[in-house]
Order: C-alpha cells, then sequence, then structure tokens
C-alpha cells in the first residue's frame, strides 16, 4: 500500500505521517520546501516525541519525499499508483494540490481501485473544496476521471507546536489524537489507519473539535498576549484567563448542544479534556504562534464568528466569544503579516465597514451590533 501527503510539515510528519505508516502504508511526502525534501530523503527515520502524560517516542520509517514545484510530473507518477492521498496544507493551499491530483488521476490505470483522498485541514468540509477544485480544474474531462477517486471529509485533531530548534526533521506532539473519517464514499473499503475512527455523520465531529479546540486554543493565545504571557500553558494557568477560555467553550457548548443534540455533559468531559490538553506544560506552544493570521480566525465561518453567529440566531449566550473577539482584535505581532494589516486597518477604515468586510456579517444579523461594539472599543484604544 502506498499513501502520497501533501505538507511535509511539523503536522504531516508528526501526525498524518506517523498514522499513515503505522497503517502499513509505504510513504511520500509532496513539499515545495526544497530544504525539507532533501533532508527527508537523506533519512533512514526520524522520531515523533509524544510529550505529557502517557507520551512515548515513535520512530517512522519507509518514505521518501518528491519536490512538487520542482518536479510535478514525479507527483502524478506516485499519486497514479497509490492507494491514499492526504492533505496538511491549508485549506487555501488546496487549489495547489489540485492539479498534481488531477494529472496522477489522469495517468491512473482505471481497473486500479479508487484513490482515496481526504483533506486533514482545520476547516469544514475542506476535502468537499479539494474535490470542487480538482473538478474544476478538469473541466469537461472529469466525467472520465472521476470513477478513479473517492473523496471523504474528515476531522483531525492534535496539537504540534512549533519545534525547538536543532530538532530537525524530528516531531514533537502531544500525546492525544482524533481523526474522524466519514464512512460512506469508501463504501466496504476504507483505508487502513489505526486510531482513525469512521462515522455516518462527520459534522458534529468537526464542529465539535473547530468551536472547542481551535475556538479555545485562539480564546487562550489571544488573552495570553494580552497579558503579556508567552507560552500557552502558562496562559491557563493564569485563574482569570482559564476562567474567560471556560466561558467562551460553554458558549460553544451550548451552540453544540442546540444545534446537533450532543449531551451536555459529554460536553463537558470534552472541554475538560481539551483544556488540559492546552495545559500541559511539556508542550512548548507560544501564543504568538496559535494566534498567528487573526483575520482568518475572525471570518465568517471560523472559530470566533462561526458558532457566535450561530448561538446569536438562536437567542444563546455570545458575551464571552464576543469578548473573546475584542482579545482578537488587540492581537498584536510585529511578525505576523495579518496582525499588523489588522492594526493597521483599524486606525484607518470606518468601524463598520472593517467589521462587516472582517467578519462577513450583515448589518442586520443579531452578532453584528455587539462585534462593532468590540471594534470600537478597540479603535479607541489605538
Amino acid at each position: 500500500m502506498k499513501a502520497v501527503h501533501f505538507g511535509a510539515g511539523n503536522i504531516g510528519r508528526g501526525f498524518v505521517g506517523l498514522l499513515l505508516h503505522e497503517g502499513g502504508y509505504e510513504l511520500v511526502f509532496s513539499d515545495v520546501a526544497t530544504a525539507l525534501v532533501d533532508a527527508l530523503n537523506a533519512a533512514d527515520e526520524y522520531t515523533v516525541h509524544e510529550v505529557g502524560e502517557g507520551g512515548t517516542d515513535k520512530v517512522v520509517t519507509g518514505f521518501r519525499a518528491v519536490d512538487s514545484q520542482a518536479d510535478p510530473a514525479a507527483v502524478a507518477d506516485e499519486i497514479s499508483t497509490a492507494d491514499v492521498v492526504t492533505t496538511a496544507v491549508g485549506p487555501s493551499v488546496l487549489r495547489f494540490v489540485a492539479p498534481h491530483i488531477l494529472a496522477g488521476l489522469a495517468l491512473r490505470d482505471p481497473a486500479r481501485p479508487p484513490l482515496q483522498v481526504m483533506a486533514c485541514e482545520n476547516a469544514i468540509g475542506a476535502t468537499d473544496l479539494l474535490h470542487d477544485e480538482v473538478r474544476h480544474q478538469a473541466g469537461d474531462g472529469w466525467d472520465g476521471l472521476a470513477a478513479r477517486a473517492v473523496f471523504a471529509n474528515t476531522a483531525v485533531d492534535r496539537i504540534v507546536p512549533a519545534q525547538p530548534p536543532g530538532e530537525g526533521i524530528d516531531v514533537t506532539v502531544e500525546p492525544f489524537f482524533e481523526w474522524a473519517i466519514e464512512r460512506g464514499p469508501f463504501g466496504d473499503d476504507p483505508p487502513h489507519i489505526p486510531g482513525a475512527h469512521f462515522v455516518d455523520d462527520l459534522a458534529p465531529f468537526i464542529e465539535r473539535k473547530l468551536f472547542t479546540v481551535n475556538t479555545g486554543h485562539a480564546t487562550t493565545a489571544y488573552y495570553g498576549a494580552q497579558a503579556g504571557i508567552e507560552r500557552i500553558s502558562d496562559a491557563l494557568a493564569d485563574p482569570e484567563i482559564a476562567a474567560r477560555v471556560e466561558a467562551t467553550l460553554e458558549e460553544t457548548s451550548a451552540l453544540l448542544e442546540a444545534v446537533h443534540g450532543l449531551d451536555a455533559a459529554d460536553l463537558a468531559a470534552y472541554r475538560a479534556t481539551i483544556l488540559r490538553r492546552f495545559a500541559n506544560p511539556a508542550l512548548p506552544d507560544t501564543a504568538q504562534r496559535v494566534g498567528r493570521q487573526p483575520l482568518r480566525k475572525l471570518s465568517r465561518h471560523e472559530r470566533f464568528v462561526g458558532p457566535a453567529a450561530g448561538a446569536a440566531e438562536r437567542g444563546l449566550s455570545t458575551a464571552a466569544l464576543v469578548a473573546a473577539m475584542g482579545a482578537a482584535l488587540a492581537f498584536d505581532d510585529a511578525e505576523d503579516p495579518q496582525s499588523v494589516e489588522m492594526q493597521e486597518r483599524l486606525r484607518t477604515e470606518d468601524a463598520e465597514a472593517f467589521t462587516a468586510a472582517v467578519t462577513g456579517l450583515e448589518p442586520g444579523h443579531p452578532l453584528f451590533a455587539p462585534v462593532l461594539d468590540a471594534v470600537r472599543a478597540r479603535q479607541a484604544s489605538l
């Protein structure tokens, strides 16, 4: 069995690639970072260091890497004989992955079982986005290729912090992980991925993860940055910040209970697990890393506005979520281009125009006015 994975970064090596290796797949990384590709090809193995309670070291072997920018033909060749394709590149990069998949499908023997494609991204319906890109780029030729691949959405969760200097291609991660995958597209032949679980309805898993892990992580980062605290674990050790994060996640849990019928006690236990993970002192994660790209994180279907809008539409509380958005608006990191852009726009744009453009909310939406107040409060402080 062979898997081609796009994105040989820390998540690609320390999460997706590791599980594919443990599933018995020959592992081919595809990346545009030439130095990383060369480092992988020069190594026989790398180690995934799980830090924290229950963590162990796991060695990955049987891999190679291809530079998709320098040698796209090689990537297409690998895909043409692969069983699985996965990604961990970021949703905005999927459109650049699509032509490689399309080229591989064109070379694929129609008699082979369909290629199993899964985009492992922090976004709702990421594999659908990838599928749509492949189909769009194929144009009229898609009808002849559609049967050569199946596309399944996934929900993935593992904290992989910025890596300590000098680690090379080794990766430090937390012991916890979750990989939920749509069962339907695979029929009776799902991919073999130890630890993954296949579900009939992925939506509750995706939104539970995005609106708890992603919302909670970013909330911790933004309040930590406001307080001048560097590490995520140290931020959660502050009782006031911990209380604010808990209040934010109580609001997202109330939405998940209302929309998906998830059990309140189960959600409370899940929140507690998530907060313990964030508080892991062995993870060298920082508010600057987690908080980067605040404009994306404040967009309409992301971790703040997405759940807050849904809650507001149902008459549920959003005060803690809006307060967390206020902390996000205060994120000021000269090393992060989106942070720099956001602060400049807050200085120069009208509050109503900024709120509408960044959050995607219509002025008549019940969430618009409280978010507008948060924007005005930030502008008044500049």
